[in-house]
């Protein structure tokens, strides 16, 4: 009886960490560029229940069978599939039509710059003419930092990641991609950092000005998700509240016979 406690207590641990998941995606629904995450639930692996040594098996342990001890999250992945391309007609919104990412420099709070990876396309222009993120992250081409001529009056960025000021060549969009996206780990909400290991491919994306991707979040879909959890929350909160009141009667009223 016991064993069914701790087995509702992990149903509702396990809901309740689906739960913050759901609600992430939820809250990033219109985030540019955003992925959403899912999990996998697996069972305990399965434990050897052995009777504990007393007079009536000589004082020896005996193998009485298998339990498993409740549920636990399997894995928490990203889903890298397409998301919608809204038109914005911003000269440096860009968005990635296919599989891969865009190169970003971010500096962290020790002043070491580092490589990350998005596919948040909504850039600015500095005074400079640095192409930056909402964060001032800089936009990485083929020849480091990209920095648009101040005098440029149009710039185009054909799909190939070609960028020209007024007709002149400037530089190309770096778009990276990855044979395995499990060596992809998520920083912040949009970026991703390749862990050792990683291996970086050519991508066939095609860059697409004047868009951004929006995210890959269905929102009704996450509602219906939110309903299922709070479901089997409340299904084991309720086993918890049977048992401890059969725990009760067994302490309080048969003890008292």
């Amino acid at each position: 009886m016991v064993r069914g406690l701790y087995t509702a207590y992990t149903g509702m641990s396990n809901e309740q960490k689906r739960l913050d998941i759901v609600a992430n995606n939820l809250a990033n629904a219109a985030t540019t560029g955003y992925k959403k995450e899912n999990v996998t639930n697996q069972s305990f692996d399965e434990v050897l229940t052995l009777k504990i040594r007393d007079e009536s098996e000589a004082y020896n342990d005996r193998p009485i069978g298998s339990m498993t001890p409740g549920v636990k999250l399997g894995e928490v992945y990203t889903d890298y599939n397409q998301g919608s391309l809204r038109q914005t007609s911003n000269t440096y919104d860009i968005a990635l039509e296919g599989k891969g990412f865009f190169a970003v420099s971010v500096t962290d709070k020790s002043g070491n710059a580092g490589t990350k990876y998005t596919r948040n396309g909504s850039f600015t222009m500095t005074k400079d003419g640095a192409l930056v993120d909402q964060d001032g992250n800089h936009l990485l081409g083929e020849s480091g930092e990209i920095l648009i001529p101040a005098d440029a009056a149009e710039v185009i960025i054909d799909e190939n990641g070609d960028i020209y000021g007024d007709g002149s060549y400037i530089d190309t969009i770096r778009v990276s991609d990855f044979d395995n996206y499990d060596y992809l780990v998520k920083y912040g909400d949009t970026m991703y950092e390749a862990l050792e290991g990683a291996v970086e491919i050519p991508s066939g994306a095609s860059v697409r000005q004047g868009y951004t991707e929006q995210s890959n979040v269905s929102p009704v879909k996450e509602m219906v998700d939110l309903i299922t959890v709070t479901r089997a929350y409340e299904a084991n909160q309720k086993v918890i509240q049977s048992i401890d009141k059969t725990l009760d009667l067994a302490v309080n009223s048969v003890g008292k016979i």
